[in-house]
């Protein structure tokens, strides 16, 4: 089925915050006392807060409650939220824009399917809030990748089936998430490498519109 809609993750196929959430978990883990490093931090890639929290305290020296863990969550949250201050539509990766309008000019629609409750924010940030069709984030889904709740939410919000919509992925979470969902994926970044993906590239703008949609 010809592709009518693009679906792309934010972080790591848009722009990159990979750094301000890696340095607001350390901080994190290092007021708490808990080993964390960049290896453990690409766990954390594509999947909710929660979950990322929980991959955290896996090495955590003792249990902590249910109230404790939103407190930290909501406490990674603010150091992150405050270094996003500093994003620019600088960020945007380099001829992503440039492909999501010739996308837009051939009537391709597009939306953003994100785990990220702060997709508002740096969609404004980078200068892109009014840009697409649809966004799903964490503000509209309950389920964490590789469950596909967020793209089929992004999917029905583009009007459109499933599989019709091609998800861009970074995270292997994310490129099993749209497989789940019976969409169509190209994986990019550091999932480049996932065979399941019948498109792979090192970033969105190293392959031709032409072949993205004829996936």
């Amino acid at each position: 089925m010809a592709v009518k809609g693009v679906i792309l993750d934010l972080d790591g196929v848009i722009c990159t915050t990979d750094e301000y959430h890696y340095h607001a978990w350390k901080k994190i883990a290092d007021e708490e006392g808990i080993y964390f490093d960049k290896e453990i931090n690409e766990r954390c890639r594509g999947v909710s807060r929660m979950a990322s929290l929980e991959v955290i305290l896996e090495r955590a020296e003792r249990s902590y409650s249910d109230d404790e863990k939103a407190k930290l969550a909501e406490r990674k949250n603010n150091y992150y939220k405050e270094s996003l201050k500093e994003l620019t539509p600088d960020a945007i990766f380099p001829g992503v824009k440039e492909h999501m309008e010739e996308m837009r000019r051939r009537n391709i629609k597009l939306a953003v399917g994100s785990a990220s409750k702060n997709t508002p924010t740096i969609l404004e940030q980078i200068g892109l809030g009014d840009y697409f069709d649809a966004v799903a984030d964490g503000n509209a889904v309950t389920k964490s990748k590789p469950d596909p709740e967020v793209f089929l939410v992004a999917a029905q919000r583009l009007g459109l089936k499933p599989e019709e919509c091609l998800v861009v992925e970074d995270a292997v979470a994310g490129v099993e998430a749209a497989l789940n969902g019976n969409m169509k994926a190209m994986a990019v970044g550091s999932a480049a490498n996932d065979q399941r993906a019948p498109l792979r590239a090192k970033d969105l703008a190293s392959i031709s519109v032409d072949k993205i949609l004829a996936a």
